[in-house]
């Protein structure tokens, strides 16, 4: 096993990811990777561009990247560039080259799905309409299945999911 041991959280808005991150961090004293779309709309006041996708994927990871140097058992990530890929097939009609190959490049111990299953909540210019967490869910599961990624659907409120995941990391 490859120290950190990395762990993709992935899913559409509002399905949980960040708070499962950041429980799962609390819980093993771990590191954890903030999801930095959030922060780019923050800092640009407007919505991401296709000519954006890889900037966003690429930022993300080399911050994946940085904490990963700092060791730890785990690293827990809150998204990969394979949401982004799934929000360009959504939002711009496919994923460029260049994003599909940084997407298609990185590895994960074990990815997590979170299952879109809590009340919609807006987040600031980082949010999407409510009803396009289900079709957000159907492109990531066709993407993973697509790409041969195994993957674990975890669902239920924030103690069912840690109990879930405890299970697969071996507690």
């Amino acid at each position: 096993m490859r120290l950190p041991f990395r762990v993709a959280i992935l899913g559409a808005a509002s399905s949980g990811k960040t708070t499962l991150a950041q429980a799962l961090a609390l819980r093993y004293g771990a590191a954890w990777v903030p999801e930095y779309l959030r922060e780019f709309c923050d800092l640009r006041q407007d919505v991401p561009v296709a000519s954006d996708q890889f900037h966003i994927a690429s930022t993300q990871v080399a911050r994946e990247e940085a904490l990963a140097a700092l060791g730890g058992r785990f690293l827990f990530c809150d998204t990969t560039p394979l949401m982004t890929a799934v929000y360009s097939i959504h939002y711009f009609g496919g994923i460029d080259a260049q994003l599909e190959g940084l997407a298609a490049s990185r590895r994960y111990d074990i990815t997590l799905v979170c299952k879109p299953e809590f009340a919609w909540v807006p987040d600031g210019l980082h949010h999407e309409e409510e009803d396009v967490s289900g079709i957000i869910d159907s492109i990531l599961l066709n993407e993973l299945a697509r790409r041969g990624v195994p993957y674990t659907r975890i669902s239920g409120g924030l103690e069912e999911r840690l109990l879930q995941v405890g299970h697969l990391l071996g507690d």
